[in-house]
């Protein structure tokens, strides 16, 4: 699959400040935020869909939610913006 080191540590110093605040976890713990970016980029990096995504990254259904969420609010353009410079 598309795993090895989706992002370095300072690309993910860059990017996670951008991310938006977290709420107090009630119920499940939440997924690493840092596993969903990566999961969002390695769907885009292979051309996958997202159901076909690897385990490693969490359900697929997370990875999703969160990037339709942050892609709805001008969050994820932030990263995008970020990881590219």
């Amino acid at each position: 699959m598309c795993r090895q080191k989706v992002l370095s540590d300072v690309q993910w110093g860059a990017v996670e400040g951008l991310l938006p605040r977290q709420g107090p976890v009630t119920g499940r713990p939440r997924r690493d935020r840092r596993q969903v970016v990566e999961g969002i980029i390695c769907r885009y990096r292979c051309g996958i869909a997202w159901r076909d995504l690897v385990d490693e990254f969490g359900p697929w259904q997370t990875v999703w939610k969160r990037h339709r969420a942050w892609a709805a609010d001008g969050t994820w353009d932030r990263v995008l913006d970020a990881l590219l410079v």
